[in-house]
C-alpha cells in the first residue's frame, strides 16, 4: 500500500499557484513590450502597458490577500525553514529559488513603480531603473527554466508536482529525497 505524507499546506499551494500564474502573466505581457517583434504584431502598446501594470499590481495584491487570510503561522513557519540553508523539507536549491523570488517579487515591484510614475513625473525616473527591471526578469526567467525542469521533467524530482497540487507526496519518496524531514513528520503524526 502506498502512503502518502502531507508536504504543502492550502495556504501554500494557493500562495505558489497564484504567484506562478501572475508571473507567467507578467512574462508574456512584458516580452510583449520588450521584444520590437511581439509588440509590432501585437500592437496596442498602451492597452499592454496598461494590463502589464494592473497586472503587476494584482499579483502582488493577491500574494498579500492569500498571506494575511491564509494560514500565516504556517507560512511564518515556512519562512523560517528558509533562515538555514540546509536540507530539512526544502533542499538547499529550493531555500535559494523561494528568497530570490520574494527578492524579485519586492524588486520588480519597486522598478515597476518607479517606471509607471517616471513616465508621470520626471522627478520618479532614474537611469538604471529600466536596467534593473529587464535583469530581474532574465534572472527570473532563469530560475523558472530551472524550476519548471526539476517539477515537470526531471525523473527524480518529478513527483514534487503531486506535493504542489495535491498536498501530499509518497512517504517513500520524501524519505529517499527528504531524509530528515521525512523522519520529522513521521515523528509528529
Amino acid at each position: 500500500m502506498i502512503r502518502y505524507v502531507r508536504r504543502f499546506s492550502r495556504t501554500e499551494r494557493t500562495l505558489h499557484w497564484v504567484n506562478a500564474v501572475c508571473f507567467l502573466y507578467l512574462l508574456a505581457t512584458g516580452l510583449i513590450l520588450y521584444l520590437p517583434s511581439l509588440a509590432i504584431a501585437v500592437g496596442r502598446r498602451p492597452l499592454i502597458k496598461d494590463m502589464h501594470f494592473w497586472g503587476g499590481i494584482t499579483w502582488v495584491s493577491l500574494l498579500l490577500v492569500v498571506a494575511l487570510f491564509g494560514d500565516r503561522g504556517g507560512l511564518l513557519r515556512t519562512a523560517r525553514e528558509l533562515e538555514r540553508l540546509d536540507d530539512d523539507r526544502f533542499n538547499v536549491g529550493q531555500k535559494v529559488n523561494a528568497i530570490l523570488t520574494a527578492a524579485f517579487t519586492i524588486l520588480f515591484l519597486a522598478s515597476g513603480l518607479l517606471l509607471w510614475f517616471g513616465e508621470r513625473d520626471t522627478r520618479f525616473r532614474f537611469a538604471s531603473t529600466v536596467i534593473l527591471h529587464d535583469g530581474l526578469m532574465f534572472a527570473a526567467l532563469g530560475l523558472l527554466v530551472g524550476h519548471l525542469y526539476l517539477a515537470l521533467i526531471h525523473p527524480a524530482t518529478r513527483h514534487s508536482l503531486r506535493g504542489m497540487t495535491l498536498g501530499d507526496v509518497r512517504e517513500d519518496w520524501a524519505r529517499t529525497h527528504y531524509p530528515r524531514w521525512s523522519a520529522v513528520s513521521r515523528r509528529t503524526r
